[in-house]
């Protein structure tokens, strides 16, 4: 079995709470995270800060989420890990051949996300027709831009 694409590196830790202040306790002031940015949406019950660690095509985005409505869904809060963000060299042809190995994907499909890059959700549970999830865990594929592409592959071919 040949895999079309490849995973790269970790994009993104997203981590919820009731108050994202309290978040910015320790990932902001405490761990001298820098917060680049921030990002609201009524459709995904988020109100996020972008925040970076690292440089470059190996910068890692940790997002600290609060809900908009506690009492609505997505609950970004209720899982304090709340996803996991990949880099992916190639999201279309992922998406396709997982789908065809039984991968089930969270509802919304390929769409821009909050940091501007074509994202999307496999799903934390697996189902009857897609027998294949994240076991509990939410999991979201990035789109690697080429300059993040380029830089993987040459940290893979370098020597060791």
């Amino acid at each position: 079995m040949t895999r079309p694409f490849k995973v790269l590196g970790i994009q993104q830790i997203a981590i919820g709470g009731p108050d994202k202040l309290r978040l910015q306790k320790l990932w902001v002031d405490m761990l001298g995270l820098e917060v680049t940015g921030t990002f609201k949406s009524e459709r995904e019950n988020v109100d996020e800060d972008i925040c970076a660690m690292g440089v470059g095509p190996f910068k890692v985005e940790v997002d600290l989420m609060q809900p908009l409505d506690p009492d609505k869904k997505p609950a970004v809060h209720a899982t304090p890990l709340n996803h996991v963000g990949l880099w992916i060299d190639d999201l279309p042809r992922a998406v396709e051949w997982l789908t065809a190995q039984g991968v089930r994907f969270a509802p919304g499909g390929i769409r821009q996300g909050a940091a501007g890059f074509d994202i999307c959700f496999l799903h934390p549970k697996a189902n009857d027709e897609f027998p294949i999830g994240g076991e509990g865990v939410l999991i979201e594929m990035v789109q690697a831009p080429p300059e993040v592409v380029k830089a993987f592959a040459a940290l893979a071919a370098a020597p060791r």
